[in-house]
């Protein structure tokens, strides 16, 4: 299902997409060297209840997990790329953690990731690594605008993928969203300009550019869940949701305020 929402879709898309970045920045914030991986998942329940938010993982149940998910927050640390689930583990030093959220809102879903590392140990091939997926995701959204294919965006996501020397997985990747948090079309994170589906405003995309530093293979954790490199090297993720407009695309999942 490809939808394309109205102007009063799209105004409450921007409500939720403003709440998904702000409530991923204070956990960013909150996230320091001992804090435990099930707190994060707590402070992000409250968060979205507080909000009147609804959140799109609880329950969660589809085919590539072993669901439902009943967590509200993907927490995925060091060598944990995808859907990772919380557990008891405690945040140290120089761990490189990504935070995936989804909330729906007003009947309209916004998703975000952000990776970050964690107190004040800086590992460089880590900071590049997240450097990398955050270039690609700008990359992805100058690409996108009425008339440009879905292969365009995947071609302009890649292109800075592999110039920065990352294996590419084509398994998981952007997606669309709207009154539900998966829906088509697919944009994998490589691919051919001028191929796929048209864009349009009032389409809400999300792009997800993701690596692992030294592989394009994932293994699935024993938790069903959460996808891990299977080398066991680090990996970095960068998401926002964002709405086609007339003239280009538009972020809908930047915070209130700046944060480092």
């Amino acid at each position: 299902m490809i939808e394309i929402l109205n102007p009063t879709e799209l105004g409450r898309a921007k409500e939720t997409g403003t709440l998904v970045a702000d409530i991923l920045q204070s956990l960013k914030i909150r996230s320091t060297v001992g804090t435990n991986l099930l707190d994060i998942d707590r402070w992000a329940q409250t968060m979205i209840v507080e909000a009147g938010a609804l959140s799109c993982y609880v329950d969660y149940e589809p085919s590539f997990g072993r669901g439902p998910f009943g967590h509200y927050i993907c927490t995925a640390v060091n060598d944990a790329v995808l859907h990772g689930l919380p557990y008891n583990y405690t945040l140290a030093d120089g761990d490189l953690l990504t935070l995936d959220l989804a909330v729906s809102k007003g009947g309209v879903a916004a998703d975000s990731a952000i990776s970050f590392i964690v107190g004040g140990s800086k590992p460089p091939e880590s900071v590049a690594m997240i450097s990398a997926t955050e270039r690609a995701l700008n990359a992805g959204i100058a690409a996108a605008g009425p008339g440009a294919r879905i292969g365009d965006i995947s071609h302009a996501i890649g292109s800075v993928l592999s110039a920065a020397g990352y294996p590419i997985n084509t398994e998981f990747g952007g997606h669309g969203i709207g009154s539900t948090m998966h829906q088509d079309p697919h944009i994998a994170n490589t691919g051919r300009p001028g191929r796929g589906y048209k864009l349009r405003p009032g389409l809400l995309l999300a792009l997800e550019p993701w690596v692992m530093a030294d592989t394009a293979e994932l293994i699935t954790d024993a938790d069903g869940w959460t996808l891990r490199s299977a080398t066991g090297c680090r990996t970095a993720h960068s998401e926002h949701t964002i709405a086609i407009t007339d003239d280009g695309a538009e972020i809908l999942t930047l915070p209130t305020q700046a944060h480092p």
